[in-house]
């Protein structure tokens, strides 16, 4: 009798909270609005970490607001004197959350005497909101990424007037023309001239994108002869029988 109460008991608790598998937190994905604090925070403990200024003494000195007392004052850092390193650039390439307020990040560093690094750093929420470093780092390799894949060319726009609006719009926005491009703009277009003015050296045929772009791929230079080859997008409208440009790759507003 007993046994069967106890069997009963089991499966009634079994099917109103069944068991679930212990998660490793490997690939649980990042959810929700990305933590930006959390994100700087293990930006400057990854560019502290990897800042070495020659003495032994201070490889960690700027690790102790980090580490309080849970592990070494250093993080376990121990630079021999005369190493000198600096972070030229540091920022977050992957992100996920294991466990809710949890989160790793592996940061990207590109460091004077080290090259470009890849640091793992957890980082806590806790429950009053602070941000705590979660446990050590841990250096790893790159996202995963292979060449560019060979792009299918969107059908040809086919239209002579289309291309004449097209080819001297992409001409005036990457020379920064502002007067001159502004006869083809919309009403109402918001363009963000580049900063950078260059020279058109070559266009191809532009060809029709999702909805109403129009994509073409150009060859331009600058003032020191370096070249570039670049592919735009531009909206465009037809007014009262003539082609407009609404946009161009991107909406400065956003």
């Amino acid at each position: 009798m007993a046994v069967s109460l106890f069997g009963i008991a089991a499966s009634a608790r079994y099917a109103i909270d069944p068991p679930r598998p212990a998660g490793t937190g490997s690939v649980r994905s990042l959810s929700g609005a990305p933590d930006r604090g959390a994100e700087a925070y293990a930006v400057l403990f990854a560019r502290r970490y990897l800042t070495w200024s020659g003495t032994e003494s201070a490889a960690g000195a700027d690790l102790e607001s980090f580490t309080g007392g849970a592990m070494e004052s250093d993080a376990g850092l121990v630079v021999p004197p005369g190493v000198v390193q600096n972070v030229l650039w540091a920022e977050i390439v992957q992100a996920r959350e294991p466990l809710v307020g949890h989160h790793v990040y592996t940061v990207a560093a590109q460091t004077s005497s080290g090259g470009l690094l890849y640091l793992t750093v957890g980082v806590t929420r806790m429950s009053s909101g602070v941000l705590a470093l979660a446990g050590y780092p841990a250096f790893v390799g790159p996202p995963a990424s292979a060449p560019a894949p060979a792009a299918a060319p969107g059908p040809a726009v086919g239209e002579p007037a289309l291309e004449v609006v097209v080819r001297r719009a992409l001409g005036n926005y990457i020379s920064a023309s502002a007067s001159e491009l502004a006869a083809d703009l919309a009403a109402g277009a918001e363009v963000s001239l580049p900063t950078n003015p260059l020279t058109l050296d070559a266009i191809g045929h532009p060809t029709w994108t999702e909805g109403s772009a129009v994509e073409v791929s150009v060859q331009a230079s600058d003032t020191r002869d370096v070249r570039y080859s670049l592919t735009y997008e531009l909206d465009v409208v037809r007014v009262h029988g003539r082609w407009e440009i609404s946009a161009i790759q991107t909406d400065p507003r956003s």
